[in-house]
Order: structure tokens, then C-alpha cells, then sequence
């Protein structure tokens, strides 16, 4: 039951700082970065775990 709560609240973490950095996204003035920006921005919380373990197992 805990483990279902902190993974509830990770992905609304997850989320609230998604809209945070899309917002930023729209600042951009550049179309390219700004699609790149938004890209990174709107990645699933799954992938966004995937990439990150990844990471961590290339250190």
C-alpha cells in the first residue's frame, strides 16, 4: 500500500514539474529548441524512469 502511495505521488510530482517546464518551453523563441524543449517535456513518466535507470546503470 505505501509503495502504491509514493508512486502516486512521484508521478504527480512528475507531472506538476512537466507543466512547469512546458511552460518554460513556451518562452522559447526558437522554433527548433522550443520543439525540442517540449519534446523532453511531454516524455511519459515510464520513460522518463526507463532513461533514468539507464542512466544510472552506465555510471
Amino acid at each position: 500500500m505505501a509503495l502504491l502511495m509514493q508512486a502516486c505521488s512521484s508521478q504527480q510530482l512528475y507531472g506538476a514539474g512537466q507543466e512547469m517546464q512546458r511552460n518554460d518551453c513556451r518562452r522559447i523563441v526558437d522554433m527548433q529548441e522550443q520543439r525540442r524543449c517540449m519534446a523532453n517535456a511531454n516524455m511519459s513518466h515510464d520513460e522518463y524512469k526507463r532513461q533514468s535507470e539507464a542512466a544510472k546503470g552506465a555510471r
